[in-house]
């Protein structure tokens, strides 16, 4: 984007920070008024679509003026979008949606300079986004047979498919999930093993009160039932030049990401240290353990650590997840990966720069189930 000025770009953006839900809103109502056949391309309840759709432009204006981050950025998003049937043309039609959006909410602070500089920012985006799309080797989605389905807990269920073609992706990644029983709905799962020779795919899945997709997943699919995957996301992945021991930070199931990357510890037999704390609310919460702990059994340097918050007669540490890292020795040279809700994510990193940990030491990504 060498003739988009970045500081335009940014210093406008700030206009419309804090009304995300009234742009989004706008935005999407005013691409389906104009454009009524893309409706169906989209899930029939759009609350998280306008929340990915506002962070996804944040994320593009605050990386405008690092190429290469932007570039990963703008190919991630293409290839996700290829799954939704997304064409060039259909880039158009959200260009102009986007830029009378803009324009609708800038008021009397929107200049032409504004106007000209986001066209011209958009178009480059959309040009990218499109041909990694068309260029991509893999395909928009894959479907995979469910083959094993636990229900852990009323709530939580591990499923393992298998995708009918190889789906690459890394220990710490994840893809978004779509089931029969809500087409152009999808969320993202993390995958909670190492890829495996076989190919097979591991998912610890909770049903939210409002989820409808994590409902379907634990409630509603039996050993059989075929899901469509997308490709696989995320940079939470280990360090292959470093020898660092290694913290793992689980709240939930977030516990997913977090044990593929020990299972690729484990197999590459790096033999670095690693400390994974495990939270939950009750000991019950706890849906996992007895997996994790045969491994800490096999391998002599894992320590697995439960952390209850909600437990009184437990036998064991208790609190929240963050506020027990200070319990343990410097944690300073460790390299930290931290999974589980986005405020639990938030603080754990809040505590670990307190206690001395340097922040490119510290790995996590941001899920919106």
């Amino acid at each position: 984007m060498k003739s988009v000025n970045p500081r335009i770009i940014k210093e406008s953006f700030a206009l419309f920070e804090g009304r995300e839900e009234d742009i989004s809103g706008y935005f999407y109502g005013r691409l389906f008024a104009e454009n009524p056949h893309l409706r169906a391309l989209f899930p029939p309840a759009m609350n998280g679509q306008r929340d990915r759709f506002f962070h996804a432009i944040r994320e593009i204006v605050w990386s405008i003026d690092s190429p290469g981050t932007l570039s990963t950025l703008l190919s991630r998003l293409g290839r996700d979008h290829h799954k939704f049937g997304v064409t060039r043309e259909h880039y158009d039609a959200m260009g102009r949606a986007l830029l009378a959006t803009l324009r609708k909410f800038g008021g009397d602070a929107w200049t032409a300079e504004m106007e000209c500089s986001w066209r011209h920012a958009y178009a480059t985006a959309a040009h990218m986004m499109a041909e990694a799309a068309e260029e991509s080797p893999l395909p928009p989605w894959w479907t995979a047979e469910v083959v094993e389905h636990e229900l852990r807990r009323p709530d939580i269920a591990a499923l393992t498919v298998r995708p009918g073609s190889p789906l690459p992706y890394r220990a710490g990644q994840y893809v978004t999930v779509q089931t029969a029983r809500w087409p152009w709905t999808w969320r993202p799962y993390s995958v909670a093993n190492a890829p495996r020779p076989d190919g097979l795919l591991r998912f610890h899945v909770r049903a939210l009160p409002a989820g409808w997709v994590g409902g379907a997943l634990v409630r509603h699919t039996r050993i059989g039932d075929t899901l469509l995957l997308g490709h696989a996301a995320g940079t939470m992945t280990l360090d292959p030049d470093s020898d660092r021991p290694i913290l793992c930070v689980a709240g939930g199931t977030g516990l997913a990401p977090l044990k593929a990357l020990v299972e690729e510890a484990v197999e590459k037999d790096l033999r670095r240290d690693i400390h994974l704390l495990l939270g939950a609310r009750t000991e019950a919460d706890l849906y996992d353990l007895p997996d994790l702990r045969a491994l800490e059994e096999r391998t002599p340097w894992l320590r697995v650590v439960p952390v209850v918050s909600e437990d009184p007669s437990y036998d064991g540490l208790h609190g929240l997840v963050p506020d027990v890292l200070d319990r343990f020795p410097d944690w300073s040279r460790h390299d930290a990966y931290v999974a589980g809700p986005p405020e639990m994510i938030q603080r754990t990193v809040t505590v670990l720069d307190e206690l001395g940990v340097p922040a490119d030491h510290i790995h996590h990504d941001r899920i919106d189930r």
